[in-house]
């Protein structure tokens, strides 16, 4: 029978002993760092500004002293918390999170999210909640529909503030918040702290204290526990470098970030072509789709999750060991929460990202943002791949001579074959039979070109990778990886954006099977492009990426999305609100 685990750490900080039975029996030992700094002072009723990157416990910072605040008795139908979040698939995980801690004090807790039947929600907060966990557009929904009471609201949590803003929610911020009562305690925490985001404290938060999770704790920047990595590869040789680098790595499990949900189709029957087992994830799927891959993934029957930045948001994969940048994130803040993915609460993790020549000025935006210079390496060469094989096939005789199996029952093949071949003869002949089998062969794979960064000019630079060997990672080479990528994954990005969307040439997958939506509200009703992608990303299935063109007029607007989703966009953006009030929505007439 296990030891039990000392919480006296978590009571230290003035939490109630049902929270830390809560927490004892989830096997959490001591509070990290943006815990230790936020529970205190949220336990004192203090407004909060914390800076915290994914993956650093700040969902428990927030939501056990929410759970504490509760009354006991009858708490009535309104709710006591509000805790706003920029994606479905981020409420879903926090509202699990809060409903798994808040067991012990019967805390119910209802996530709100577009893509549910607004039913289900209706029923629930006709009933009463204590926490309601909501995404923004859907929050002013059920404030416009009378739904949504927020008079005796105690604790309002703006989560992943920075990501709510740039999805284009700042007004519907506005509208919720100017709703709640202004005796409220106001939470928010951020992955970056830029002005915009100051401006909001400064309206919102009332003296607030600051709490910031630096280089060293957040687990993403300086710090052992994420090892970060670049491997400079042309476009053409990504898929075969990717299937490369993951058969010396040998993840216990991976999730590949791809820019476009087209380019993580292909990329995932490439690499289930190289014998691995990976599925997709992207804005494509509908939430069945989507909780089915998830939970082949838990339960280890997948072990390489291709996804877009949207659809992975908010997603928490506890064996996940490799996080890996298919394509370098424009935005260095979007490297920061990809590669949080790895390493959280202190698991060691590795971060790798594949370069194109030309991208040295990505490069070089990612590393002045995290404050420490990616290790440019070589894509490793068939020579590193057979070394690499040829130690899994050694680790696994090893086991074996060390397991408990019975291995005399063999000794007469031995014995019978001892008079014709030498000894060392018939123990290669073995081991080769063993590595077919554990590692596959390696006859057909082929170098591949190594190249370098160019600097800005377009000349080559100076950061070419010194060849780095296999470093004996963990876990087994995946069976049958044995060969090169068939074909290759493409961007597909088609440019040529009409209108105002921006940089919409470098959102668009490469199906091209499209079509456009008529949205009654424009340039007078204060309509912009990062509303209409906001909208449409946060209510319906597709991620930003997969909006095309955006057309805004004074008096309509025209959106063109993929034409296989045109009437769940629809469906969706009808039984919702844009910047705060209903509008006309059909497939454009015109088209």
């Amino acid at each position: 029978m296990p030891a039990p685990i000392d919480t006296s750490l978590f009571a230290e900080l003035g939490l109630d002993h049902r929270l830390v039975a809560a927490l004892q029996q989830l096997g959490y030992e001591e509070p990290p760092p943006i815990q230790r700094g936020a529970i205190g002072p949220l336990l004192a009723g203090r407004d909060l500004l914390g800076q915290a990157a994914t993956g650093t416990g700040k969902t428990a910072a927030f939501a056990l002293p929410i759970l504490q605040r509760l009354p006991a008795g009858d708490r009535g139908r309104n709710p006591t918390a509000l805790i706003l979040v920029p994606t479905r698939e981020l409420a879903m995980q926090v509202s699990q999170a809060v409903h798994t801690y808040g067991r012990g004090v019967e805390a119910r807790v209802l996530p709100v999210y577009g893509g549910q039947p607004v039913w289900r929600q209706l029923k629930a907060l006709a009933r009463g909640v204590d926490v309601v966990v909501a995404t923004p557009g859907r929050a002013v929904d059920h404030l416009a529909r009378g739904t949504l009471h927020l008079d005796d609201l105690e604790v309002v949590v703006l989560d992943e503030a920075d990501e709510m803003l740039d999805m284009g929610f700042a007004e519907d911020l506005d509208t919720i918040l100017t709703a709640t009562p202004t005796t409220r305690q106001t939470v928010l925490f951020s992955a970056t702290l830029p002005p915009r985001i100051d401006q909001l404290a400064r309206r919102y938060l009332d003296d607030p204290l600051r709490v910031t999770i630096g280089r060293e704790q957040a687990g993403v920047r300086h710090s052992p526990q994420v090892r970060q990595s670049a491997y400079v590869v042309a476009r053409a040789h990504k898929p075969a470098a990717l299937g490369r680098i993951l058969d010396v790595e040998a993840p216990d499990a991976a999730i590949v970030f791809c820019g476009t949900r087209t380019e993580g189709d292909e990329l995932t029957e490439v690499m289930n072509g190289r014998g691995y087992r990976a599925e997709a994830l992207h804005g494509g799927m509908d939430q069945e789709q989507r909780d089915r891959v998830m939970d082949r993934l838990r339960a280890g029957t997948a072990d390489l999750l291709v996804a877009t930045d949207v659809a992975a948001r908010g997603l928490d994969i506890d064996h996940l060991s490799h996080v890996i940048n298919y394509d370098v994130p424009a935005a260095p803040e979007s490297y920061t929460h990809r590669i949080g993915r790895g390493g959280r609460a202190g698991r060691s993790g590795v971060a790798i990202t594949l370069v194109e020549p030309r991208q040295q000025r990505l490069v070089r935006a990612i590393e002045q943002h995290t404050g420490a210079e990616l290790e440019v390496a070589s894509i490793p060469s068939v020579a590193d791949l057979r070394a690499r094989r040829l130690e899994l096939t050694r680790e696994t005789l090893e086991a074996r001579l060390l397991g408990e199996e019975d291995l005399e029952r063999f000794r007469g093949v031995i014995e019978s074959l001892g008079d014709g071949f030498d000894l060392m003869e018939l123990t290669l002949a073995a081991i080769s039979l063993v590595h077919e089998q554990v590692a596959g062969t390696d006859d057909d794979e082929e170098e591949l070109p190594q190249v370098r960064l160019y600097d800005d000019r377009g000349g080559k630079g100076s950061r070419g990778g010194q060849r780095r060997g296999p470093d004996g990672g963990r876990g087994a080479a995946r069976g049958g990886a044995r060969g090169g990528a068939r074909g290759g994954a493409r961007g597909g990005a088609r440019g040529g954006a009409r209108g105002t969307h921006p940089s919409a040439d470098t959102r668009r997958g490469g199906g091209g099977d499209t079509v456009r939506i008529f949205i009654g509200a424009g340039q007078r009703a204060g309509i912009r492009p990062k509303d209409l992608v906001g909208a449409i990303a946060n209510e319906s299935g597709l991620s930003g990426r997969d909006v095309g063109n955006i057309e805004i007029t004074p008096n309509f607007s025209l959106v063109e999305v993929p034409r296989h989703a045109a009437d769940e966009v629809i469906r969706a953006l009808r039984g919702s609100t844009i910047k705060g009030r209903r509008a006309t929505v059909r497939a454009d007439r015109n088209a």
